[in-house]
């Protein structure tokens, strides 16, 4: 495969394509959206272009594709978004074009269940990135969170090298978008930990893959876009975290058991785990009972790697995926992991 190449960053000034390839849920929160689409125009000097599946509900897997390729193929849009995740995201990667994305490469942001999106895009050999969307992080209410937003300005408007650094405040509570009082005062957060390193020996220095565990392990499943060559995972570095969907430390180990069973997690010279998310609107878990539910997981990581990638360099509780902040990494993109220094820098 060739190795995934960085596509031309957009200019402020430049259009972007907002797209949902997951759910169309700003339909229905059109509140954080819209709000999302002023900070891309005031802050971040970019003009959102949306495309007909964007705000709809219950969308074809074939017109979200077809908005994919919309926003690829135009070349007045430097740059795409997405609105949000979802949980059928998977189900669009058939209708893809490849050779139309190929011949079209743009910076793509997204996460959660845009994991597939991004898998899809670092086989076709373009750098995407993990990383903020509209609804949550742009539309945050008041603010977005300072190192959110440097993050994702370096990402979209810079090439160099970035360093990463843990967040100083943090949360991982949710507020009911469908509350007007939700966007009257900024996510009451907490002090952050800093990073938990393991077999931090080494410098090592490799490209970025992975992104949602829970979409991973359904990708897995369906054979999608992971390759039966794992050799091309050798060297890189593996991004993991999990959704508000909470899964339990057995699924969490059962899926890297898997991985581990194919061969694949010893394949990488690093692993960065974000930081769990320990809330969600289904099980509003008290901050001990958040603790204990994060050190569960830590624990079923910890199992698979000692049986799998044993020696594997790991850093925890790195500030990317469901929690806020949202740092972004690049898919495909140069990620180094210092050890001894105990620093993270990304090439955006």
């Amino acid at each position: 495969m060739t190795t995934p190449a960085y596509p031309l960053k957009p200019s402020p000034g430049d259009r972007i394509a907002v797209i949902s390839p997951g759910a169309g849920l700003p339909g229905l929160f059109p509140r954080p959206h819209e709000l999302g689409l002023e900070r891309l125009r005031k802050e971040f000097g970019l003009e959102p272009v949306e495309y007909p599946a964007t705000r709809k509900m219950g969308s074809t897997p074939q017109e979200r594709a077809d908005d994919i390729h919309a926003a690829f193929a135009d070349p007045e849009i430097k740059a795409v978004i997405a609105t949000i995740g979802g949980d059928d995201q998977i189900t669009v990667l058939p209708f893809l074009d490849r050779e139309l994305i190929r011949a079209n490469p743009k910076p793509f942001v997204g996460m959660s269940d845009n994991t597939n999106l991004l898998a899809y895009l670092y086989n076709t050999g373009i750098v995407g990135y993990h990383g903020a969307t509209v609804m949550t992080a742009l539309g945050r209410p008041v603010a977005m969170d300072p190192l959110t937003a440097e993050s994702l300005r370096a990402a979209l408007f810079t090439s160099g090298e970035y360093e990463l650094r843990p967040a100083e405040r943090w949360t991982d509570i949710d507020r009911d978008w469908a509350d007007p009082a939700t966007f009257g005062s900024e996510p009451e957060t907490r002090p952050g930990n800093g990073w938990t390193w393991q077999n931090a020996d080494r410098v090592v220095e490799g490209r970025g893959w992975g992104g949602c565990l829970e979409i991973l392990g359904w990708l897995l499943m369906a054979d999608r876009e992971i390759s039966h060559d794992l050799t091309e995972y050798d060297g890189g570095v593996l991004l993991l975290e999990t959704s508000e969907e909470l899964p339990s430390g057995a699924e969490v180990f059962r899926t890297l058991r898997n991985m581990g069973e194919r061969g694949l997690l010893r394949r990488f010279s690093a692993m960065l785990m974000g930081r769990a998310k320990t809330w969600s609107f289904e099980r509003p878990n008290s901050p001990d009972e958040g603790a204990r539910y994060a050190a569960e997981q830590r624990e079923a990581v910890q199992r698979a790697l000692d049986a799998y990638a044993p020696g594997l360099m790991a850093v925890f509780d790195v500030d990317f995926g469901h929690t806020d902040p949202q740092l972004v990494l690049p898919c495909g993109g140069s990620i180094r992991v210092d050890g001894p220094a105990r620093r993270i820098t990304v090439t955006y």
